[in-house]
């Protein structure tokens, strides 16, 4: 799958469910309004879907959610999707969570042939992280960490960079993730969906951020990529990656060659783009696979050059209406 400009498509990030058992504070209000179930993929059909994808050039896929393991069975998901590894297919099947479910679930994810995950932690201060999620459990997540950690699964932890939140922390988790032998990446907040706060008041660009980080440690340059968004230095002092995501200070569109799919079947080309594609009605109008490989070919050639992300200062709304639960992490 080739784009209007050039860039190969190999990277699907595939939402399971908009659930999620935390209501973070930059990401949905507190009092979230779900999908109805009988909206969403069967995990019969995403198997298919994704499938679908990888006949087309895909190698890498990341399930996402919601919150990806509160969906019911998801781990059957993990088992089919392994056979296109064993087969040489896929290079990579990988997993966004917030870590709640992974005491449950690290060594079945290694079974499935799951090698590498990113989990979502904001902080390391227990009392500020149940403020920061809402209904989360800080005890239950370092649990779930220990379990990847133990399982053999190589770990990356994405912290979202919130001002006046978060922004004193960033060298105690430089240091614990140095000490834990993970990765860690740091992100932007993302002008998507209504939520109960303002993120004007949230923002912090990373390149600020960087270049404070550069008066305590040594960050080497690197060309090390995951397929990802994220640029990433070598930390010299932990000999550890540290990443940054940054849609709002950096355009990183020229090299995207990724696009989500939503647990109802739509195709968005872009993250920070409203144009989308139903998958759904094709998959489901035929048992060949013809019609939806003429949806997705279809949709590839309108994936645009770059997205528009903004924070509108001005009348204090996101660049784009919908959540990213419902787009997918």
């Amino acid at each position: 799958m080739i784009d209007p400009y050039g860039r190969h498509i190999t990277y699907l990030r595939v939402s399971v469910t908009d659930r999620c058992d935390f209501r973070c504070v930059y990401c949905m209000p507190e009092h979230m309004t779900f999908l109805p179930k009988a909206e969403i993929l069967t995990l019969e059909e995403l198997d298919r879907m994704c499938s679908a994808f990888v006949g087309l050039g895909v190698r890498k896929l990341r399930i996402t959610g919601g919150e990806p393991l509160v969906r019911r069975n998801v781990m059957s998901l993990f088992q089919s999707l392994g056979r296109h590894l064993a087969s040489g297919a896929l290079d990579e099947l990988t997993l966004t969570t917030n870590g709640s479910q992974l005491a449950r679930f690290a060594e079945d994810l290694r079974a499935c042939g799951v090698r590498r995950i990113n989990i979502s932690l904001d902080t390391l201060d227990a009392a500020k992280f149940e403020a920061l999620t809402r209904w989360g459990k800080f005890d239950k997540v370092m649990a779930g960490i220990a379990a990847a950690k133990a399982a053999g699964l190589a770990v990356k932890i994405n912290s979202v960079a919130l001002k006046s939140v978060n922004d004193e922390e960033f060298d105690n988790m430089i240091r614990w993730c140095g000490e834990m032998g993970f990765d860690l990446t740091l992100i932007e907040t993302m002008p998507l969906g209504e939520i109960d706060s303002d993120r004007i008041d949230q923002y912090l660009p990373l390149s600020v951020v960087r270049s404070e980080l550069e008066k305590r440690w040594t960050l080497e340059d690197t060309d090390y990529r995951t397929g990802g968004p994220a640029r990433y230095v070598r930390i010299v002092e932990t000999g550890r990656r540290l990443g940054f995501i940054t849609p709002l200070t950096h355009n990183f569109c020229e090299s995207c060659n990724r696009v989500r799919l939503t647990c109802t079947g739509t195709l968005f080309m872009c993250l920070g783009q409203e144009d989308a594609a139903d998958l759904r009605a094709p998959l489901r109008q035929s048992e060949s696979d013809g019609p939806l490989i003429v949806a997705i070919d279809e949709a590839i050639s309108r994936k645009p050059k770059g997205h528009d992300f903004i924070i509108d200062r001005r009348h204090n709304r996101p660049a784009l209406g919908r959540h990213m639960s419902v787009t997918g992490g």
